[in-house]
């Protein structure tokens, strides 16, 4: 697993409370994972955190409804 995926992995973990292996490239945050709509803003804002990056609202609803693994497409 890449850097940014094992980065990405964290932050889900992090701020879902699941466990690790629940995060894989074929779970979505919201349907696999359990994210509300909450969840999904304080995603947002940590990997904009994490990876120094401004993204904006479209590209996350992308991110949010995609794979995990989407995150380095975008």
């Amino acid at each position: 697993m890449s850097d940014t995926a094992e980065r990405v992995k964290k932050i889900v973990v992090e701020h879902l409370g699941v466990e690790a292996e629940k995060v894989t490239d074929n779970a979505s945050f919201i349907d696999d994972l359990g994210a509300d709509s909450l969840d999904t803003v304080e995603l947002v804002m940590a990997f904009e955190e994490e990876f120094g990056v401004e993204i904006p609202d479209d590209a996350a609803e992308t991110i949010l409804t995609a794979p995990p693994r989407k995150m380095s497409v975008v």
